[in-house]
């Protein structure tokens, strides 16, 4: 990623977020998509590249899956198995395309998908680099009606990535109002939070703030720009049919270490948000605020973190 610079220059790293709509039932055209931002990110100079939640296989907004409390509809099932069909593995021909991509552009990238495994689909964030394929995140806790399309992650994909220079990590849409992990990512040593979301208030631009200046690191939130018209004509959103509706509506932002907006929050259409950063904020942020370090008090606070894998069943 980012050279070592002589001593006294700025060590910086340039960053970018793309804001889109993630092609739904169609993996094919999400590809060609992510691919698509991929490249013009690195066009521009960006060394990470940060995807929204849910790019490869689809963020659903507004669709029910026939569900109601105790019973399930024949159409919501065949719903199920056209997501679940759109859905990608790992290892798989879409990581391996995208860890070819990374290595050809040396950069790296976090990338919002839908994992299948078996039966169960999880949502979570891709890491790729200069050297291929780094691994993933799982979410540890889908929200509301999120937990009837997806399964929860364990400890054993909570991944720091270390470049050399920084620290790259992943939490996915409302994890990051879960405090305890929060704290967990922090004790990693996270330089650079990437928040891959679906979420467009007004809000979550405050969280995005919040956690800068609580971990006192760089937030780079990528989230959807998405309108009825992207998606399947025999698809019936909530929020209605007219073409223009807007269904996810972007927000995308980049925050420094003392919670101060460098770029976005980007709404109204799709984009690639960059900023150039300078990685040496991160020590200056640090000298008031370092939340487990020397601002913790572990002779009154301790927080376990299981990262062992819980694999239904164990053989042997």
């Amino acid at each position: 990623m980012t050279s070592a610079s002589p001593h006294g220059s700025r060590r910086t790293v340039t960053v970018a977020v793309a804001q889109a709509a993630a092609p739904l039932f169609d993996t094919p055209a999400a590809m060609a998509r992510a691919e698509e931002l991929i490249r013009e990110a690195a066009r521009r100079g960006a060394e990470v590249v940060v995807l929204p939640e849910a790019f490869l296989g689809g963020y659903p907004k507004g669709l029910d899956f026939g569900i109601t409390v105790g019973s399930r509809t024949p159409d919501g099932r065949d719903l199920f198995r056209r997501y679940h069909q759109a859905a990608i593995e790992v290892p798989g021909p879409e990581i391996e395309t995208l860890a070819a991509l990374t290595r050809e552009l040396g950069c790296h990238a976090v990338v919002g998908a839908v994992e299948r495994q078996g039966g169960t689909l999880y949502c979570v964030a891709l890491f790729f680099g200069p050297d291929g394929y780094l691994g993933l995140h799982r979410k540890l806790m889908p929200t509301a009606a999120e937990r009837y399309l997806w399964g929860q992650g364990d400890g054993s994909t909570l991944p720091v990535i270390d470049t050399g220079t920084a620290r790259i990590g992943a939490t996915i849409c409302w994890e990051n109002y879960m405090p305890l992990l929060r704290t967990a990512m922090y004790a990693k040593g996270v330089d650079l939070w990437c928040a891959p979301t679906v979420d467009d208030r007004d809000a979550w631009q405050a969280t995005m703030r919040h956690i800068a200046l609580e971990g006192r690191c760089f937030v780079l939130s990528a989230n959807q720009y998405l309108r009825r018209d992207a998606l399947p004509a025999d698809l019936h959103p909530v929020q209605g049919d007219e073409p223009d509706t807007v269904l996810i509506g972007g927000g995308s932002v980049i925050v420094s270490p003392l919670g101060e907006v460098l770029a976005g929050p980007l709404r109204d259409g799709e984009g690639i948000l960059t900023a150039e950063l300078d990685l040496d904020d991160l020590t200056r942020a640090r000298f008031d605020l370092d939340t487990t370090g020397h601002y913790a008090r572990p002779d009154v606070f301790t927080l376990h973190v299981d990262e062992s894998p819980h694999p239904t069943v164990t053989a042997g």
